[in-house]
């Protein structure tokens, strides 16, 4: 029956159904709303940038509004900090001079969006949010996702600015080292990453970059990769990746820290064998920083990087600091 239904569904209602996705059905849904989680709210951000991310971020949860509300304005705020080089409208070119932006989102009902190669957009985290919430797709790249952008009125940029632009113009004559292998450092770090669990214990996260600063034109690392750069399961809980994304592609690194929490590892635990599962896939981790910071429905967190010198913010209602993680090894 269900088979000849199908057959004699038209163009209209089969379109009808391409536009107009069931993205979940109700009776699969977490009851995240009789959820008996009472750890109260929780943010935490890859870098010293995720102090006034979080800040930012608590004050939706402070009036009330969801993990995703918070994750989106968390990453709001770095998109707009010009002194940022690796984020936003302050983000590092590619190597023929564009400024191409890469964002992802995520909530607790496993909806998600993305957006890669945007350029010219001040807000890529909210034009992913915008996917994942008015189309049946997750992912929208290049100019395809900055006419998308520019269809909803979104805010746009000028990039790269002018002192960057002196930035790269040095780098053209010069063809520094780094276009061959970056320094992931506080400098450098690739990305800012966002987990927040909320009073009813709802878990969001959310990734936004510019990228490897002088990249080649058209890459994309893991941060807009739904599974490497962020991954959120309500079952379980979310983590999210910094560094160098090529290396945490090849784990599937923010998906694998979720799915080692499932076999019941703590947050650091599990971010520790995910850093020990990507070494072993290089033969040199010369100069080669990955790290993970990862969340748990019972609002544990915690975090692991291959070299010493990563952390990353932590806030809750009476705690707001910098952590630094547990390391494989030492530059």
């Amino acid at each position: 029956m269900e088979r000849r239904s199908f057959v004699k569904l038209g163009a209209v209602g089969l379109a009808a159904s391409v536009v107009s996705p069931v993205f979940s059905r109700e009776e699969n849904f977490l009851k995240t709303e009789t959820s008996e989680y009472n750890g109260g709210a929780k943010m935490i951000s890859t870098w010293s940038h995720g102090q006034p991310a979080n800040q930012a971020g608590w004050k939706k949860l402070e009036a009330g509004g969801s993990s995703l509300d918070a994750v989106e304005e968390g990453a709001r705020q770095t998109e707009s900090d010009v002194t940022n080089r690796s984020v936003g409208i302050g983000g590092m070119p590619d190597r023929e001079g564009h400024v191409t932006l890469d964002a992802c989102i995520m909530d607790w009902e496993s909806n998600c969006g993305s957006v890669g190669c945007l350029e010219g957009i001040a807000h890529p985290i909210s034009v992913a949010k915008h996917i994942m919430q008015n189309t049946p797709h997750v992912m929208l790249v290049g100019a395809g996702a900055k006419q998308y952008a520019l269809k909803h009125q979104f805010e746009t940029i000028k990039t790269p600015l002018p002192e960057v632009k002196k930035e790269w113009e040095k780098w053209k004559k010069e063809q520094a080292a780094i276009s061959k292998k970056p320094e992931i450092n506080h400098e450098n770090h690739d990305t800012i990453g966002l987990l927040a669990i909320d009073k009813q214990g709802r878990i969001s996260g959310a990734c936004t970059t510019s990228g490897w600063a002088y990249k080649l034109p058209g890459r994309l690392g893991d941060s807009p990769i739904i599974g490497s750069g962020l991954f959120v399961d309500q079952e379980v809980g979310g983590a999210v990746a910094t560094g160098l994304g090529e290396s945490i592609i090849r784990i599937a690194g923010a998906h694998t820290v979720v799915e080692l929490m499932r076999q019941g590892k703590s947050p650091e635990q599990a971010c520790k064998e995910t850093v020990q599962r990507l070494i072993r896939k290089h033969k040199d981790m010369t100069g080669l920083q990955c790290a993970f910071i990862a969340i748990n429905t019972k609002g544990e967190v915690g975090g692991f990087s291959v070299y010493n010198g990563f952390n990353y913010a932590l806030k809750t209602n009476d705690r707001d600091e910098l952590i630094d993680t547990p390391f494989d090894r030492k530059w």
